[in-house]
């Protein structure tokens, strides 16, 4: 594919006609909008922010309205009753953070008369937020002759920027559910709803006996509803490639999953589309979206980082997302810092996931946004300093570096940060280090004589971490265990530099006391 080719990036464009229209690319979702519409009518969806949750509302919008002309040579326009046009009323709390009761009224009341006026149904008398809402449904049905379809828009929103306030949070939860309220009793005036958001807080607290409320987050058969495929990058973007390392795109960007690992994983749109326009690798969509609230979270709970990368959890622990009640696991899932890995059945019905990193944007950036939760400078000059001595094969200097970095921690953090009481503390600050530097770092890699703690691969070489916590002196059984375990043995087909490093921590001096090294076959500095 030329460069004769090439169209204008997407960036930012939520609105599916302005795409058509407007020689932009656009990859062909209708297969699966289709089925949705034809196989339900009440649906719920979670994805994470900028991952085309708008996109995907207005294209169904444009569908409902039946605006043909848009959907000329797509899957869906050979398969659709053109000549049905719906009423489509569209709610959104996406612009601007609403921090009371009071604004959040004023939002949907606003909202209520724009679609009022837009679909031409007068409100025939003064009444609440749920009876406005009510009467324009009703009314819009009975004005146009065809069901009305409702679509909702970051419907959770004004709740998330609220967390971190418990009492407005639940304020506006209230708020919420009194107008989602409606939907239940509107349902012979209603062709299709669709709800999206970025969590999922259960129906007791926010949708009021919405029982029929489907939620495919899960679902397999949506699992690429949002976002884009490998295939997608490799057939409609073909023209954006050359130039372009494809497997470092896929090893940065690719690896969403919303189901077991046979369901297709999929890019963040908003980072492909940048990494097409500025031609460089850099953590776009992290830099956008990261709430403040999740690292305060984290820091608050003293999350075990290594854990981030294989944290197995059940089914329902997913979706326990409540103001009083957010499940760490579901946070960082539901926000996109975590996705599926694999999914076992042990039992019928019941469900263990393996939660991991997506792909490397996230790893590194979320590692590099938890240092300073964990007492560390997370300053250039220290992660500098890391990939030298990595670069360089330089363990001596490699061990300096660290126990100056657990001799940095201020004393003053240990006293007031509940991290620290935790033994993983130690194994944490030094995964999150050396995530945050780009690495590929696994933890807890399993071989059949066991799982070592931590494998760092870098610059040609592979090191073996395994980390043990001591009173106060070294007592070596850290390197011990790698040679009596035989851990090198399941990497030795690689072709390269296997090095054992013990690591002993004391919990009295809070440092490294014990770094022991049995190096590769490649000669270390001095």
């Amino acid at each position: 594919m030329s460069a004769a080719d090439r169209k204008k990036l997407p960036i930012g464009i939520q609105t599916f006609a302005d795409i058509i229209e407007g020689g932009y690319y656009y990859v062909d979702k209708t297969p699966l909008i289709h089925r949705l519409v034809e196989e339900g009518k009440y649906y719920f969806l979670s994805r994470p922010r900028r991952f085309g949750k708008s996109l995907l509302l207005d294209t169904l919008a444009c569908l409902f309205e039946g605006r043909e002309a848009l959907f000329e040579g797509l899957h869906i326009h050979d398969r659709w009753e053109w000549q049905r046009r719906h009423p489509v009323i569209r709610l959104s709390f996406g612009d601007g953070v609403l921090q009371s009761r009071e604004a959040l009224d004023e939002r949907i009341r606003d909202q209520l008369f724009r679609e009022r006026e837009r679909l031409g149904v007068p409100l025939k008398r003064e009444t609440d937020i749920a009876g406005e809402f009510s009467a324009l449904i009703r009314g819009a049905h009975e004005q146009h002759g065809e069901r009305a379809v409702v679509l909702i828009d970051e419907y959770d929103k004004p709740i998330l920027d609220n967390l971190l306030e418990p009492d407005r949070a639940r304020e506006l939860r209230e708020g919420l559910k009194n107008l989602y309220s409606v939907l239940k009793e509107a349902d012979p005036h209603l062709a299709f709803v669709l709800l999206t958001g970025v969590s999922k807080f259960s129906k007791v607290s926010l949708f009021s006996g919405l029982n029929n409320l489907n939620d495919i987050t899960l679902d397999a058969p949506y699992a690429t509803l949002c976002g884009y495929t490998d295939a997608d990058i490799g057939t409609v973007f073909a023209a954006e490639l050359p130039g372009l390392d494809r497997d470092q795109i896929r090893h940065w960007y690719n690896g969403y999953r919303w189901g077991g690992q046979e369901v297709t994983s999929v890019y963040n749109p908003f980072d492909v589309l940048l990494l097409f326009q500025k031609r460089q690798f850099g953590p776009y969509w992290f830099e956008s979206a990261t709430p403040t609230f999740l690292v305060e979270l984290l820091r608050q709970r003293g999350v075990f980082t290594p854990q981030l990368e294989r944290w197995e959890v059940e089914a329902a622990l997913l979706g326990r997302f409540d103001v009083d009640d957010i499940a760490t696991e579901a946070l960082l899932f539901q926000a996109g810092y975590l996705t599926v890995k694999v999914v076992e059945e042990p039992l019928l019905g019941y469900r263990l996931y393996t939660l991991g990193f997506p792909n490397q944007e996230v790893e590194t950036s979320l590692s590099q946004a938890l240092l300073p939760v964990l007492g560390v400078e997370a300053s250039p000059r220290e992660r500098k300093t890391l990939f030298t001595h990595l670069r360089d094969h330089d363990l001596v200097g490699l061990e300096a570096h660290l126990r100056a970095l657990y001799a940095g921690l201020p004393h003053d953090w240990y006293r007031n940060n509940p991290i620290a009481k935790y033994e993983g503390h130690y194994a944490s600050v030094f995964y999150s280090h050396f995530a945050a530097l780009g690495v590929r770092v696994t933890v807890e890699d399993a071989s059949h004589h066991g799982r070592v703690d931590m494998t760092v691969e870098a610059f040609g070489h592979l090191y073996l971490f395994e980390f043990k916590v001591v009173e106060q002196l070294p007592e070596g059984r850290a390197l011990q265990q790698l040679k009596d375990r035989g851990y090198a043995d399941k990497y030795r087909d690689r072709g390269m530099p296997i090095h054992l490093v013990g690591v002993e921590f004391s919990r009295e001096q809070r440092q490294i006391v014990a770094f022991e090294v049995e190096p590769g076959n490649e000669t270390q500095k001095p």
